[in-house]
């Protein structure tokens, strides 16, 4: 039995069949990724591992926050973990509460 979602490995050549319901959420999926601008993130929790440690990263209730020793000791409200996820994250990197968007 096929169902709703499912995809199936029937077609020529042993390839994939998908329903028409998955080939539609396929497509949505595309054109939401090519629209960055729909997502907003309001909280996260990454763990990153550095060159000495491993550290925890948040952004919650509009500010970002790390474990590391950086983050704390120069008070910048950023560290080297943070800007690179923002660069990971590209345009839907969380800006915090007050600041102006980095350049990448």
């Amino acid at each position: 039995m096929f169902m709703v979602g499912q995809a199936r490995r029937d077609g020529p050549e042993g390839g994939w069949i998908m329903n028409s319901s998955l080939i539609g959420k396929i497509e949505k999926a595309r054109r939401y990724a090519a629209e960055p601008e729909r997502v907003q993130v309001q909280s996260l929790h990454v763990r990153f591992r550095g060159e000495h440690d491993v550290y925890d990263v948040h952004f919650a209730d509009g500010s970002w926050s790390c474990t590391c020793h950086s983050f704390e000791a120069l008070g910048l409200g950023t560290c080297s973990h943070i800007m690179a996820l923002e660069r990971l994250l590209g345009p839907i990197a969380p800006q915090a509460v007050g600041q102006a968007e980095r350049v990448s």
